[in-house]
């Protein structure tokens, strides 16, 4: 029987979801603002030791503008003196309170997100198995079931989960094999294949089972889902402070104890020429001394470099992890999926000795037409990239692959057949004919052998004429290509100074070949889980910090080892619970992307740092020369600024010190752009912008609103 058979276009693509980062606008600030009021409560703010040090000061100016009224006047300027102490005090608690802004406008990017995630965490029915034998077969358990609500499913129960059901919590797949939509998880709309037996049987709470049945152990308590993880930390409500984040609150705590020493003993200083700067004066010197602008900005960098990750659909753990992907020098990749595609694709046609090349192209992808396997497609792709045009139809049958024939072909109306497949399967289909030669089956072994030798796989083609024997045209070379551009990644970490080590079951030969063509810095061939356990510790032990992927439960020691360990969401539960990331989207590539993350978060931290320190230079021209002027004239000269008095210099510093925290907000939640530069250049580069920078702008910005201040009577 014959059918006519129309060639395949190619898969259908669908809409890939993109994330897309979220912009910055007034609208965040003002949904932000009643946060950041709330935080102005001493017991909020003393976890910040620099702008409680401001807030100290901020209550205190606003105590002396209450009770000077009431004091006396010694030289008749009681009003003017009055508006100053009370602009002082508005503007330091504006200060105070743009610091919390920050914060509140870094915790509320997480709010829409974590109400998604709450639209999932709906309370469902489960059926759990009643007095389940974990040595009975899961398959068997069909009736032995009670409802439960799912807040009532405690770690270790068992459920049954049919199409149409929402999974009713986290848990590892121990029967079965189902299509589940994880749309509301990682916000892809394709289902997915979730199995047990496998690296592919964890399953999460909220998703639903779209086909088949499923039989579920619960892995998580309630409250401790992953789901429930997710929603605190985008919310920013479990965030802790990294190791290095801690150590700068302590040297910018130690800062701000040495300038209020700094500052008391200015007063006396002044006092002998009985012209002691007012208390409002000397705080506003403080305020303007210590490092406000990193000090207001740092918790609010720390959220943003995490919320950077969850716009990639990556949960970290902890803000630790984060970090450390920064930190990262060692980078541990699996070669199939990360590398390369991890489906071999056709890469080379080599004909026979006295074979017209383009009778084995032709050949090899007319019979590849209907193959529905991405060897196939990638056959008929190289074929139609050197030539090859596809017919708008056939007329013939196909013969498809089989584990016994291990072959698939075509055969055509007018009696040709062609055969592709396994060396020797196609050769004793050719032997049949009784007609062709030994040296011809020995050269197409020597080339099956080549290519088998460099890792690839070969395809023999045959072809086969009524009435005539059947002739071997040559070989197809599959090989698992490398992905496009991932030789450009791994020379952008490279000059970063991350060394890249891949990871593979190949044997030597053929992981040397793939690490040559990637560009990787070395490779782990063979590898066992004891191998690449054995391999993180001794990086380490050299000082490396390491990262690495992992999907599986023999992943999880590594995992738990690596200094970044992100577990694939497709992976076992007991991978995502060892590792401190999770990928939502399951692709191990993009670790090259968290290790750029984490890189763009210590850059950004430490570029405002730099700006910070920087700020204070020039304002200390603004302040001193006008707060002892009239003690030591000669102090003038230092008013280069030319500012219009002492009380507009002293304000306008105090506003400028404001102002600026506003100014970056956005820079410190979008990050300073991230470049794949050495340490050394990065560090040249920020003292140049952000140094330079962080010194020339006060000297600008204040001199303006000086130019505004002086404007207002009394100034």
């Amino acid at each position: 029987m014959s059918t006519v058979i129309h060639p395949s276009t190619g898969p259908a693509t669908g809409a890939s979801r993109t994330g897309a980062p979220r912009t910055f606008s007034v609208a965040q600030l003002g949904k932000a603002l009643p946060g950041a009021f709330r935080k102005l409560d001493p017991r909020e703010m003393w976890h910040n030791p620099v702008m409680f040090l401001v807030e100290v000061g901020a209550a205190l100016t606003t105590l002396i503008a209450i009770v000077q009224p009431f004091v006396p006047a010694d030289d008749g300027t009681q009003a003017t003196s009055l508006a100053f102490t009370w602009a002082i005090a508005v503007w330091l608690w504006l200060t105070v309170l743009f610091a919390n802004l920050a914060e509140s406008v870094a915790e509320g990017r997480g709010k829409a997100q974590a109400a998604t995630l709450r639209a999932t965490r709906t309370s469902t029915m489960a059926s759990r198995v009643v007095d389940y034998d974990a040595a009975a077969d899961p398959s068997a358990l069909r009736a032995t079931t009670s409802q439960v609500a799912s807040a009532d499913l405690r770690l270790g129960d068992v459920v049954v989960v049919v199409a149409g059901d929402l999974i009713p919590g986290d848990g590892d797949i121990i029967d079965g094999i189902a299509s589940i939509d994880e749309s509301a998880i990682t916000g892809e709309s394709a289902p997915v294949v979730r199995e047990s037996g496998g690296d592919r049987s964890a399953v999460t709470g909220g998703t639903r089972v779209l086909s088949d049945r499923v039989v579920v152990r619960i892995t998580s308590k309630p409250g401790e889902t992953f789901v429930d993880r997710m929603i605190r930390l985008v919310e920013g409500a479990s965030r802790q402070k990294t190791p290095n984040e801690i150590a700068l609150n302590i040297l910018l705590a130690s800062l701000s104890i040495i300038f209020v020493i700094v500052v008391l003993t200015l007063g006396p200083i002044a006092g002998y020429s009985n012209a002691a700067p007012s208390i409002a004066v000397m705080v506003a010197l403080l305020v303007c001394l210590i490092p406000t602008t990193i000090g207001a900005l740092l918790s609010a960098i720390g959220i943003a470099g995490m919320d950077r990750l969850v716009q990639h659909n990556v949960l970290a753990m902890s803000g630790r992890a984060v970090e450390a992907a920064g930190d990262v020098t060692t980078l541990l990749m699996d070669k199939t999926g990360t590398i390369t595609y991890g489906n071999r694709r056709a890469s080379e046609f080599r004909a026979l000795a006295g074979v017209d090349a383009l009778a084995l192209r032709d050949a090899a992808a007319l019979s590849s037409l209907s193959d529905p396997t991405p060897e196939g497609k990638s056959i008929v792709d190289l074929a139609e990239q050197e030539g090859f045009r596809r017919p708008s139809s056939i007329d013939g049958e196909v013969v498809p692959f089989t584990a016994q024939t291990r072959m698939s072909g075509i055969d055509f109306s007018d009696g040709r057949q062609i055969r592709k497949g396994a060396g020797s399967a196609v050769i004793a289909w050719a032997r049949e004919t009784g007609t062709a030669g030994s040296s011809l089956f020995d050269e197409v072994q020597e080339s099956t052998d080549r290519i088998g030798s460099l890792g690839g796989t070969p395809l023999v083609v045959a072809t086969k004429q009524p009435g005539e024997p059947a002739e071997i045209l040559g070989v197809v070379y599959l090989k698992d290509v490398v992905k496009e551009g991932i030789a450009t990644r791994f020379a952008e970490l490279r000059a970063m100074g991350i060394r890249t080590v891949m990871v593979t079951g190949d044997n030597p030969l053929t992981a040397k070949a793939i690490a040559a063509e990637a560009g990787v810095d070395d490779y782990l061939a063979e590898a066992t889980p004891e191998d690449k356990l054995a391999l993180i510790r001794r990086e380490q032990e050299g000082g490396s910090l390491v990262a690495m992927t992992g999907d599986g439960t023999n992943d999880a020691p590594a995992l738990a080892q690596a200094d970044v360990g992100v577990a694939m969401n497709t992976g076992t539960s007991a991978a995502k619970e060892a590792g401190n990331m999770v990928d939502l989207d399951s692709d191990p590539t993009k670790l090259i992307d968290i290790v750029a993350i984490g890189k763009q978060l210590l850059i950004t931290r430490g570029a405002l740092t730099t700006f910070s320190i920087a700020n204070d230079v020039a304002k200390y021209f603004a302040i001193i020369p006008a707060m002892f002027s009239a003690v030591f004239p000669g102090l003038a000269l230092l008013n280069i600024m030319g500012l219009h008095s002492p009380a507009s210099a002293i304000l306008s510093a105090v506003i400028f010190n404001a102002i600026i925290i506003v100014i970056l907000i956005p820079l410190a939640l979008r990050g300073v752009k991230y470049r794949p530069l050495s340490a050394s250049r990065i560090l040249n580069r920020n003292l140049l912008v952000y140094g330079l920078g962080g010194v020339i702008a006060p000297f600008i910005g204040i001199k303006l609103i000086d130019l505004v201040v002086s404007l207002i009577p009394g100034f």
